[in-house]
């Protein structure tokens, strides 16, 4: 979902990337935009943090190969230092495992240098706006990860800490900060795997509409528009972790 900033006000970008002629081509993209205002570049992780330290931008697109500390170390340590601050990674990698990663890190976004430009200044916005942006390409791969996982049977009857799903190395985190009851978390179980309302339904035993009914409630819930932004979102909050 694009959401534009009100008139007058412009995003603060920081591009992060090691190659001098890329963040010049994305510096005159982004500063065409009336909404979007690029206030620094930086060749590696280290100039990330001493730049905020004396400027503190609203964006970081953040390369994830980079000399002297790499983006998704940078990208936990911006975190913890400037938690406000949101990163959108930039790859050329759309391995899942590159995503898993750098949402751990506190990502909001995964994207491809590949991607069109438009794509590029919708991401930011919807970011900004407090959306998780993931590239198509790597969204399709990240969920087809998500459905070979196998998540705890039974969801809601896990301790404070978490439980150790028959995955080795999946958990499933019931914290305090998980706002879903079990049947909801059930049923974005199912939603990771890819079923539909219906499966889902026969899966549970209850009516398509009562699945319509619990996805809604999720998804205000999680503060998030579609499923896959659900999926990813549990990642980010720690509930789901590899």
């Amino acid at each position: 979902m694009e959401t534009r900033p009100a008139a007058g006000r412009k995003i603060k970008v920081l591009i992060a990337d090691d190659h001098q002629l890329f963040r010049e081509g994305l510096k005159r993209i982004l500063n065409m935009e009336d909404d979007l205002e690029v206030i620094g570049e930086c060749g590696n992780g280290i100039q990330v943090l001493e730049f905020c330290n004396s400027e503190v931008p609203e964006i970081v697109l953040m390369d994830i190969n980079m000399p002297v500390e790499n983006g998704v170390a940078a990208t936990e340590r911006l975190r913890d230092m400037f938690p406000d601050v949101k990163v959108i990674i930039l790859s050329i990698h759309d391995d899942e495992s590159y995503v898993f990663e750098t949402l751990r890190k506190g990502a909001s976004g995964y994207l491809l240098k590949d991607m069109e430009a438009e794509a590029l200044i919708n991401a930011i916005r919807s970011v900004v706006s407090g959306h998780a942006y993931i590239h198509p390409k790597v969204t399709g791969k990240l969920i087809n990860q998500l459905r070979r996982m196998t998540y705890l049977d039974e969801i809601g009857a896990v301790s404070q800490g978490g439980a150790v799903s028959k995955d080795a190395g999946v958990k499933f985190v019931a914290g305090e900060n998980n706002p879903l009851t079990r049947r909801e978390a059930e049923v974005l179980r199912l939603m990771a795997e890819g079923k539909s309302n219906k499966l889902i339904g026969e899966f549970l035993y209850i009516s398509e509409k009562t699945v319509k009914n619990h996805v809604s409630s999720i998804l205000q819930k999680m503060e998030v528009d579609d499923r896959t932004q659900a999926v990813i979102s549990s990642i980010k909050n720690g509930w789901v972790t590899l």
